[in-house]
């Protein structure tokens, strides 16, 4: 699971510095670096308010994150199907809904 490539998608995404995005959090830039390069583990709730401050639901950012090594073996032919057209609707669903609500 790659949570913070995800995070760091989404977050350029929105044109939001980690700056900006560590401070809506009330967490520091530093440590939000280190959850986006994928050395820290963020805990729930504060995946929880990293994606309420980006405006994604949770199962968005957390499928978003899952990669071939989370599936089993015998399904990561049909994973890597899918997951590519289902990220691309989950991303519409995500920036329609933001476009409207802005």
């Amino acid at each position: 699971m790659k949570l913070g490539n995800s995070i760091k998608t989404f977050r350029k995404n929105r044109s939001l510095t980690q700056s900006q995005l560590a401070e809506m959090c009330e967490i520091s830039t530093t440590y939000l670096s280190l959850i986006e390069s994928e050395k820290k583990e963020p805990a729930l709730p504060l995946v929880k308010v990293i994606a309420e401050k980006l405006n994604i639901p949770l199962p968005i950012l957390i499928f978003s994150a899952i990669t071939n090594e989370d599936i089993p073996e015998n399904k990561k032919e049909l994973f890597e199907i899918l997951k590519p057209s289902v990220d691309s609707i989950l991303n519409n669903l995500v920036n329609d809904n933001a476009d409207s609500e802005a």
